[in-house]
């Protein structure tokens, strides 16, 4: 099995440490998007869209980070984190969808604005684009929140993919300056998922100095 990545991204990080904390054997082919490997012929092949993750398992080719780590843990059945039970694993897919729709996208405005740009040398952090992602991320952040007040893990009472997706871009917070001040929730939350063993195992990828 092969997963092209590139290790800074959270995208990347939680595909990884899915991997890693799954036990799963893997190799890794690094997609360099400062060079503009994403856009060359054979990686477009892979992934029309010309982003990572991606994944090669025999054959089979799959993108989308979240896609991939659902794959990754049908491996794995027995570990819990994609349930088989229909009620169960559609609570885990509920808080997947919500992290491509809502999630995600607030957080990638912080992380491309003040690290991505910085990491590629393309410019200063636009404030229009700032102010979008303050909104969006308040918004997101109250329901992430809510949902952690009095709770170990984002879905049902276990560790679940649902926790590697959401926690993930968090990895970046100092960094990309996420407004998580009044977020207690999430700051325990995301502290302890830092303290799993595979996750401390995929910290190496964060982003650089």
């Amino acid at each position: 099995m092969k997963l092209h990545v590139f290790p800074p991204s959270p995208r990347a990080f939680k595909v990884l440490a899915v991997a890693n904390h799954l036990g799963l054997s893997y190799e890794t082919s690094i997609v360099d998007l400062g060079s503009g490997a994403q856009r060359q012929p054979d990686f477009k092949t892979l992934n029309p869209n010309q982003r990572m993750p991606v994944l090669e398992d025999d054959g089979f080719v799959l993108w989308e980070s979240n896609a991939i780590i659902q794959y990754l843990a049908s491996k794995r059945p027995e570990s819990g984190l994609y349930p088989s039970d229909p009620r169960a694993s559609a609570d885990v897919s509920r808080w997947l969808f919500w992290d491509c729709a809502h999630w995600d996208s607030a957080c990638a405005i912080f992380i491309f604005e003040r690290v991505v740009k910085k990491l590629f040398g393309i410019g200063e952090p636009d404030p229009v684009e700032v102010a979008k992602g303050n909104e969006r991320f308040h918004r997101a952040a109250a329901v992430l929140d809510g949902q952690l007040t009095g709770r170990k893990f984002v879905a049902l009472d276990r560790l679940t993919i649902a926790d590697f997706a959401l926690g993930a871009p968090l990895n970046l917070a100092e960094r990309a300056q996420l407004p998580l001040e009044k977020y207690s929730e999430i700051r325990r939350w995301h502290a302890a998922l830092s303290e799993l063993p595979a996750w401390r195992k995929t910290d190496v990828h964060r982003a650089p100095g």
